[in-house]
């Protein structure tokens, strides 16, 4: 059985943060103590040297691309960026080409990452107006949720049925992942843009196309819906102040029925960043001004906001070069993730306990992921070393997703990943992405 040993590293864990070692055996944490003594002449010694070391992120939001859109991107090629990135674990979204809102489709995302993916895997089931029936077969311990998108977005899996949204929340049992935003609003006042700008839209009118009350009545409505039937969701990537005002910090996570998330574009970019970056930081929802981030960031600091995630969305730089009407939203982002949060932690407005809570801990519970999301002995030996004095830059050349850009290019950042490990595995060192895989299905605690 593999052994490896990692040795003096500031290992950071449920809110503490502490110096020692850790033994890995095969795909497990063996062993978590002060020190540790390699006892087998074939246990590989690392030392962390005062390395941060981290359980494995969760991302809770990806669109790896496929099927049907592998061009912008595959479970390979975004895996891999995101191992590298220190992102072990990725719960990736159902609108590729088909969808996989039938089993069928679903199974066969998950075959496809049996064999190519780099890093442990779950695939959200998607929701429709009229796919009720099929919600209800899934299998509860292999899927991590239903996710319904309430505003367009690429692949458009529309539910725009308030009946058969009432009956979804009525009737799954699963989490519900909401992506809210009202597709009437963004239509109107999409209409008023083209009335004024014809087809040339600027980028910087995203946010007022896709504005506050968009996603205010949308995510405000999911709200009270779910608290009428008793139905569990989470919102996906907070855009607004206003939008924090829903959500309650009273109870801990694993006893909340109503969860949010933040994105990382959303905690890092404002709608003064449209004027250089452009169509590189066209997301939905849509980056909105200062003052929203800095209430998202106080959501978050406060524990109304209970997740950090990426929604990684990757799309070519020809199709991001389009004018705004043709122009897709989203970008890539495991890759930077982690180290973009880190920066803020040398910037002091976050700790990196609560990091590690946002982006380790806390998808683990929401979605009952079993055995991973902490540094717990018999827990899978998903790990991150973080070498937090060790700057780069991101450049063309040291961006991993297959779409080759990234809206962080030029960016220096103060922290670097060293090491990840997917299931004991030494999945990433230093730039190089192992192409030994060994990623596994989750499973969930249900």
């Amino acid at each position: 059985m593999q052994k490896t040993l990692i040795k003096n590293a500031r290992i950071v864990n449920e809110n503490k943060q502490f110096e020692g070692d850790v033994l890995i055996e095969g795909d497990l944490i063996k062993e978590i103590a002060e020190s540790i003594s390699a006892k087998d002449a074939n246990t590989k010694i690392i030392y962390a040297d005062g390395k941060y070391l981290l359980p494995g992120v969760i991302d809770d939001q990806v669109h790896f691309r496929e099927p049907g859109l592998t061009h912008k991107g595959t479970i390979a090629t975004e895996s891999k960026a995101a191992v590298a990135g220190g992102i072990t674990t990725f719960m990736e979204q159902p609108n590729t080409i088909p969808q996989a809102t039938t089993i069928a489709e679903w199974e066969n995302k998950m075959n496809i990452a049996s064999t190519d993916s780099y890093a442990n895997y779950g695939f959200m089931f998607g929701g429709t107006n009229t796919n009720l029936e099929e919600l209800l077969k899934v299998d509860e311990q292999r899927v991590p949720g239903i996710k319904l998108f309430l505003g367009s977005s690429t692949g458009n899996m529309l539910v725009d049925d308030q009946e058969a949204l009432k009956k979804i929340f009525s009737n799954v049992k699963l989490r519900i992942s909401l992506h809210c935003e009202d597709e009437e609003t963004i239509k109107s006042n999409l209409q008023k843009a083209i009335g004024t700008y014809g087809d040339d839209i600027p980028m910087d009118q995203h946010p007022i196309i896709r504005d506050h009350e968009a996603c205010y009545k949308s995510s405000s409505n999911a709200v009270k819906l779910a608290k009428e039937t008793g139905a569990r969701i989470h919102v996906f990537h907070l855009s607004t102040g206003k939008e924090t005002e829903l959500f309650k910090n009273k109870k801990a996570i694993k006893d909340k029925q109503i969860t949010s998330e933040v994105c990382i574009h959303h905690l890092w970019f404002s709608d003064e960043d449209y004027a250089t970056k452009g169509s590189l930081i066209k997301w939905n929802p849509a980056v909105k001004t200062a003052d929203d981030r800095e209430q998202l960031w106080k959501a978050l600091l406060d524990d109304r906001i209970d997740v950090i995630a990426t929604d990684h969305a990757p799309h070519t730089l020809e199709e991001k070069s389009n004018k705004y009407l043709n122009c897709p939203s989203g970008g890539p982002l495991v890759q930077h993730a982690l180290v973009a949060m880190m920066q803020f932690v040398h910037d002091g407005k976050i700790t990196i306990e609560k990091v590690v809570e946002k982006m380790c801990h806390n998808p683990a519970l929401l979605f009952d992921v079993a055995q991973r999301g902490y540094i717990r002995e018999g827990y899978k030996a998903d790990l991150v070393l973080v070498d937090s004095n060790n700057p780069w830059t991101v450049t063309k050349d040291n961006i991993i997703a297959n779409c080759g850009w990234s809206p962080f290019e030029g960016v220096t950042f103060k922290s670097r990943i060293s090491h990840t490990f997917v299931n004991g595995h030494l999945a990433y060192h230093n730039w190089n992405v192992s192409e030994e895989k060994n990623a596994q299905a989750l499973t969930f605690d249900r």
